[in-house]
């Protein structure tokens, strides 16, 4: 029955007769794609590995919401853009959210309010949450062990990034970075590829206090993807591309132990500069006299003080020319044990920029960075809560290949794909989601559906 009491908007004189609009239809969702996002959960068992990592305290007779349903409810409604516990104010009533959570679409419970979920976010111990981080990246690499079987893979490449998360508030760990120049958490991110595919895949995402050094957490990471990476791709080479922040003698010692490639940038010193000033002159006099930018390559053998051994330093002697603004020198230095020339050396490290856009989707689109809570590892759930979601769309778009969908971002993805208006009815025998015939991306949505196991009628 109609809500009586539901407003009425009016456009009297807008179009050539008066236009009412009313919220009116309790059957509809603006989630109706959604549905897919179960279908990915169910293939990875993403949600059910982590919530089997969490030690619940509840009293069970009291319990409404089970930690599996808190967790599928949060990483649902991150994937379709809903990125604050408050949102489930908003969402709680959905029938496709409900429908996702595997209830009735109409009589089945409504979400967990916004205070249990809030006294979630801030239930799970500290090893609860190291267990939810191997298990996801024990999820993906599972996943691409079954993709690539045998010797199918034949590189694996890891890439580490820290990434700035400022901090607006009290919470616990913010702490005051100069480089970033703010209060901030330094979130570490990792990625794998595999072969020589474009995506970068997010293994890790851990949460760390704004001023602690790159190697915290870094090493953990690394002695624990790198066995799995072996034992799931026997036949595969292991590459690890690093960021400048993680350059010490503890992450180059354990690389060399493990017996992997690796490249990592360092930042300029007296030393370096000396050593690179011979090809920096030419590349200068080089683009003077062509009028445009020139990049030359050279490297040496160094060692910091801190090293204990001498390593091979490749570095970019780049001189960029701008018209009626002079030249600009842009030299940069990276550490690596590749046996390859300087300039293949370095072109290979320079594909590790694709990291900047996964950093910027996690950021952008899926709010990685809402870390409000005031308890530390309430926000370190919540980072992988939000990388768990991000986890989802990646095999989402995984499966589209090689549709105009492929290569999509974010925010792509959930137009195309999930915030479809639809609506739900319901029967004794079934389920069923109308969405629209017009609905501009109806054949790639049929496309990713029948890829993820759903059956032509």
């Amino acid at each position: 029955m109609t809500d009586a009491t539901t407003q009425t908007v009016l456009f009297p004189h807008l179009l050539s007769k008066p236009l009412h609009v009313r919220f009116d239809e309790p059957d509809l969702t603006s989630d109706g794609g959604a549905i897919h996002l179960k279908a990915v959960d169910d293939r990875l068992r993403l949600t059910e590995r982590m919530a089997d990592c969490i030690v619940d305290p509840r009293q069970g007779g009291k319990v409404r919401h089970s930690v599996l349903d808190l967790i599928r409810q949060r990483v649902f409604a991150l994937a379709c853009g809903y990125p604050d516990a408050n949102d489930v104010t908003r969402i709680g009533h959905d029938p496709m959210q409900k429908l996702l959570l595997g209830r009735h679409p109409f009589h089945g419970d409504d979400l967990a309010s916004q205070p249990t979920v809030s006294r979630f976010e801030n239930t799970p111990s500290v090893k609860d949450l190291y267990r939810m981080g191997e298990t996801m990246a024990d999820a993906l690499v599972e996943r691409h062990r079954q993709r690539l079987p045998g010797r199918k893979c034949k590189r694996v490449t890891i890439d580490l990034d820290p990434t700035d998360d400022l901090v607006h508030g009290a919470q616990q760990l913010g702490l005051f970075n100069g480089h970033y120049g703010g209060y901030c958490f330094l979130t570490l991110l990792g990625n794998l590829s595999f072969n020589d595919e474009p995506e970068q895949y997010l293994f890790t995402a851990i949460l760390r206090p704004g001023t602690v050094h790159g190697k915290v957490g870094t090493l953990a990471v690394l002695r624990r993807i790198i066995p799995l990476l072996r034992w799931a791709f026997p036949f595969a080479q292991i590459r690890v591309r690093l960021d400048g922040g993680f350059a010490c003698e503890e992450v180059f010692a354990l690389l060399e132990e493990q017996e992997v490639e690796y490249l990592g940038a360092i930042a300029g010193n007296r030393v370096l500069r000396r050593r690179s000033r011979r090809l920096m002159g030419r590349a200068r006099k080089l683009a003077r006299r062509r009028k445009r930018s020139v990049t030359l390559y050279g490297e040496t053998v160094y060692a910091a003080r801190s090293w204990k051994q001498r390593r091979r330093v490749i570095f970019k002697a780049e001189v960029v020319y701008l018209e009626g603004r002079g030249l600009r020198d842009n030299c940069r230095y990276v550490v690596t044990n590749l046996p390859w020339v300087p300039s293949t050396a370095y072109d290979i490290y320079r594909q590790r920029g694709d990291q900047e856009n996964r950093i910027k989707e996690l950021k952008r689109s899926m709010a990685i960075d809402r870390t409000s809570c005031t308890r530390f590892w309430a926000n370190q759930l919540r980072v992988l809560l939000t990388a768990a979601a991000y986890m989802l769309l990646q095999e989402l778009r995984r499966t589209l290949h090689p549709t105009s969908l492929a290569r999509g971002q974010v925010e792509t993805l959930r137009l195309a794909l999930l915030k479809i208006g639809g609506r739900v009815e319901a029967s004794a025998r079934r389920f069923v989601i109308h969405l629209s015939a017009n609905h501009p991306s109806q054949r790639e949505w049929i496309r990713a559906a029948r890829l993820l196991g759903a059956a032509a009628t």
